[in-house]
């Protein structure tokens, strides 16, 4: 806590400690009020100006301070001012000592529970931003919630300044007027219970939920206004039509007959969507292929004189779509169609909020649902690029089509998709260089693991160029030549082969979304709520398409609750959970990671201790000549609490499954410690990672202590 934080609390400790030392709170009291009724009446006839001054400040520092006596202060206010001044007078000064409150939580209290609370408070300040006005009205009109204690809470979040006081005077002003206009009739009043009657109460009570029921109307109706233009179907088809049979889609789909519901699920090219066909298993299989080769490079390593792979680039890119054809079946039309699922073959168009018209070899048909599910995925981004449409160019959905090896590639893009497709061409034997207009690989990631893949990509031969801008492409006497700007000055690059990789775009046009009026966001992903709902209650959207993230995993996380929510919706709704969200990078080394890392939790403000094991120090990975990487854990400060883990090094998207369910789960580095781990093994790093945070956390005191113990037992 900073000296000024320190200052302030002092500050206010000393008040609220005289407060309750010199009994000041006896002043603010129904008895003392009635008895010196008169006398205040006076002082406030002699001098009405700085009787109004006075009781303000008196107010607004008992509020301030959240001091109890405020409900006396209001009644004073009308025993002396009168209904319409006191009540102008009480408003203002509530207002102003309830933001002072507000600030003064927000100063000492806010960093401390964003850094210790960072996942959840995250939440919360999204929902306070959307429609935190809204609610904290809703509070306000409810004498029921202490007020203080409402300062307080909102102090907390990101509410704007501004916000807070205008809804709070608003919003006060209604429990205001009572207190007030029965402080006029102070004498009849024996306690505070009895200002607000049951009768009262219930009003009140109702009158905060009117905010609440208004809102709820003018979503029916504005739900009501939305649909007007089409005729709702009597019955339906379906309970669910899925547009795209990708990871999203499937699962959707196959939730959704799991718990016998009707589903139609509507692809138009291939079952498995990009995953499938042109991203996670055609990747890995080139992957997998290219890494053995490069380890015929390094067979010294392992007291292999030499070994030389004799491969032809064109089998290897064939053993790839023998890889995806044997693991389509797990995504095939037959596999769904016995799962209960009715797949359609054809193109989807949304011709109203519950019908799909579908065009198949066999003509044109509508599908009507009573929710529709939008999984349609994504595509490369194709840059506008001078002189790129006089280039055959290649993207992460064309590439698999190479069967002649290119001599010259430059891939365009430093992400984890040019990262991973730029290393293993190279160890194909393809002359690769890579431009990214960033100063590092992976701007995601933290520096350090940016350092690790680029160090070993320009050891294999990869001619790594940073902070080089793509300008235009160029054929000079049958040349393909890419013009880039590095630090104000042009590089010609020659190449045969130009490789996109610089981001993929959600597919929201050819499907009838404009038609309908289905929103996009700034991103021009599908805007969703967070049960994936669309501004259409009804229609739903998951995986790439709405994002936010675009793996696999995450595109069948979202598919349960949109699945779920459209099906069930109208009883429960859940919101899609975020909080503990992995992925991997398939590079060598492989590069994992889940929750929080270094530069993102600085950028966010929050405190963290990171936890360092290198595991060029494992004997799992010594032996197997894969001494490199490490593993990296932040957590809270001084505190058992995972906050993210970062893993560089062989297997790492496997390894980071300890701590993807530690998180999950609240587990801590103990917990992982005190876990066996198998010898040999690289899951050994986990454990010793956790040791490494057990030791520069281990209690010097104590350990003093048994050392004395131990002295003494000893007869020292």
């Amino acid at each position: 806590m900073t000296s000024s934080r320190i200052i302030l609390l002092i500050f206010i400790a000393a008040f609220i400690s005289a407060f309750f030392y010199f009994d000041l709170g006896h002043y603010l009291t129904l008895d003392t009020l009635k008895s010196q009724q008169s006398a205040i009446e006076n002082y406030r006839a002699a001098n009405p100006k700085l009787a109004v001054a006075v009781y303000m400040l008196v107010y607004v520092a008992v509020t301030g301070l959240s001091l109890p006596g405020a409900a006396i202060l209001t009644l004073a206010g009308g025993a002396v001012f009168g209904v319409l001044w006191g009540t102008l007078i009480v408003s203002f000064a509530s207002s102003i000592g309830a933001t002072l409150a507000f600030l003064a939580a927000r100063f000492l209290f806010r960093d401390t529970v964003k850094t210790k609370f960072s996942a959840r408070l995250k939440a919360i300040d999204e929902g306070v931003a959307k429609e935190g006005g809204f609610y904290l009205f809703t509070l306000r009109l409810v004498p029921v919630f202490p007020f203080f204690m409402i300062n307080l809470l909102m102090g907390l979040t990101n509410m704007r300044i501004g916000t807070f006081y205008g809804v709070s005077q608003i919003g006060m002003l209604a429990g205001t007027a009572v207190y007030v206009n029965a402080g006029t009739q102070l004498a009849k009043i024996d306690s505070l219970t009895g200002i607000l009657s049951p009768a009262l109460l219930g009003s009140f009570v109702l009158l905060g939920l009117f905010p609440l029921i208004a809102k709820n109307i003018v979503t029916a109706i504005g739900d009501k206004k939305m649909y007007k233009k089409w005729n709702k179907p009597k019955k339906f088809d379906n309970n669910i039509v899925v547009i795209g049979g990708g990871s999203a889609g499937l699962v959707t789909s196959y939730i959704a007959s799991a718990v016998k519901a009707k589903v139609t699920l509507i692809e138009k090219h291939k079952m498995g969507g990009d995953c499938l066909n042109t991203g996670c298993v055609p990747s890995k299989a080139l992957i997998k292929s290219s890494k053995l080769i490069s380890m015929t490079k390094r067979s010294k390593e392992f007291g292999i004189k030499s070994m030389q792979a004799d491969f032809e680039f064109s089998e290897v890119m064939e053993r790839i779509q023998g890889v995806v054809s044997t693991v389509a079946p797990h995504d095939s039309v037959e596999r769904y169609t016995e799962l209960g699922v009715d797949v359609v073959v054809g193109t989807a168009k949304i011709v109203s909020p519950w019908e799909v018209e579908v065009t198949t070899e066999e003509g044109v048909k509508t599908i009507s649902a009573r929710s529709i599910v939008i999984a349609v995925g994504a595509r490369p981004f194709v840059p506008p690029i001078p002189g790129l449409d006089k280039i055959d160019y290649l993207t992460s959905d064309n590439v698999w089509n190479l069967r002649d090896k290119p001599q010259r590639m430059v891939v365009l893009g430093g992400g984890p998709i040019g990262c991973e497709l730029a290393q293993s061409f190279n160890r194909l034997g393809v002359q690769v260089t890579q431009v990214e207009m960033a100063p590092r690989l992976m701007i995601r990631e933290d520096l350090d693991v940016s350092e690790v893949v680029t160090a070993n990509f320009i050891k294999e031969g990869i001619d790594v160029k940073l902070e080089h801008t793509a300008k235009e492409f160029i054929i000079e006497n049958g040349e393909k030549i890419l013009i880039a700007e590095y630090k104000g000055e042009q590089v010609r690059i020659p190449f045969d082969q130009v490789l996109l990789a610089i981001g993929r775009i959600a597919n929201t046009t050819g499907y009838g979304l404009e038609e309908l009026g289905v929103q996009l966001s700034d991103r021009h992903t599908v805007q969703i709520n967070a049960f994936q709902e669309t501004n259409f209650p009804n229609i739903y959207a998951c995986g790439d398409v709405s994002g936010p993230y675009q793996f696999t995993h995450t595109a069948a996380h979202q598919a349960w609750y949109a699945s779920v929510n459209a099906l069930f919706g109208s009883f429960k709704k859940f919101k899609t959970d975020y909080s503990i969200i992995p992925w991997a990078t398939f590079t060598d080394p492989e590069v994992a990671r889940v929750g929080l890392n270094e530069q993102e939790a600085k950028e966010q403000g929050i405190a963290y201790e990171a936890s360092v094991y290198g595991i060029d120090d494992l004997d799992r990975a010594i032996a197997d000549g894969e001494a490199h990487g490490f593993v990296k854990v932040l957590t809270v400060p001084g505190k058992d609490k995972i906050l993210g883990v970062t893993i560089v090094g062989e297997h790492s998207g496997d390894l980071i499954a300890e701590f993807v369910l530690a998180m999950k789960y609240n587990l801590g580095l103990n917990k992982v410690l005190g876990t066996i781990h198998i010898y040999p093994t690289m899951a050994e790093a986990n454990k010793y990672v956790a040791g490494v945070w057990k030791k520069n956390h281990q209690p010097e005191k104590l350990l003093q202590w048994v050392a004395k113990f131990h002295a003494w037992k000893r007869g020292n």
